[in-house]
């Protein structure tokens, strides 16, 4: 198992938002986590990123306890968070906010190595380098939010709804990346608001309501299934 969250309990003062999860994810798989505003899915990548500290359970990676580690000490495990609203510097170019991205790395041949991997993966930050992250449109941000996480090297990447905000075709474009991502072996754990989309790129899927798992299945399942097609996807 890659990263094992067990009976993860999470409080914010005295409320209690997450109630004992457990979520699965194996090496080289794109899993996402389904669910209504308010059902605790940020905040289950918080936790994991080490931003939020849980109040019981565990969460493995790769072996190792991480729930008490620092967050900076979570990244160096492996382990790279794209947030929600992308968090870009934007008085800063696009190739500096890379950069930021690169804190944990001292091998300089490895960040040139990520640096061109990215603008290989999204072409309009390299000719949008020296452009100050902030005069970017949406979907380009969201590009170089996704690259900043990429520059750390991560065994598995946190994306936190990439595609909110986002035209319905630059949609298709930026999940189409993340599962080329996925195939040179990044393991993917995504919260999406559009659940159709991120279905149909992940291996397999969880449905979170009120803080608690209430259905785990593979992707092409949680399709077909009509709860989850009545609640998220539509209707049938």
């Amino acid at each position: 198992m890659f990263l094992h969250i067990q009976n993860l309990h999470v409080k914010y003062g005295n409320i209690e938002v997450l109630h004992g999860i457990n979520i699965e994810v194996n090496k080289g798989e794109i899993v996402t986590i389904l669910g209504a505003n308010g059902a605790g899915k940020s905040t289950t990548l918080l936790t994991v990123s080490g931003i939020v500290k849980p109040w019981q359970g565990q969460i493995m990676f790769a072996g190792k306890p991480i729930q008490m580690l620092k967050a900076h000490e979570v990244v160096r495990q492996g382990i790279a968070q794209i947030p929600e609203g992308r968090r870009l510097f934007g008085t800063l170019t696009v190739q500096e906010n890379l950069n930021l991205g690169a804190f944990v790395s001292t091998n300089d041949g490895q960040i040139q190595k990520n640096r061109d991997w990215i603008y290989e993966l999204f072409p309009i930050l390299k000719e949008r380098c020296n452009q100050l992250a902030g005069t970017l449109s949406g979907g380009e941000q969201q590009m170089l939010a996704i690259g900043r996480g990429l520059m750390s090297s991560p065994k598995i990447l946190l994306l936190d709804e990439p595609s909110l905000g986002l035209a319905p075709m630059l949609v298709k474009t930026i999940l189409h990346t993340l599962k080329q991502i996925n195939e040179t072996g990044v393991t993917i754990l995504l919260v999406e608001q559009n659940a159709r989309a991120a279905l149909k790129i992940a291996h397999r899927g969880y449905v979170m309501e009120v803080g608690r798992i209430t259905l785990h299945d593979s992707a092409a399942a949680l399709l077909k299934n009509s709860d989850v097609q009545n609640a998220y996807l539509g209707g049938v």
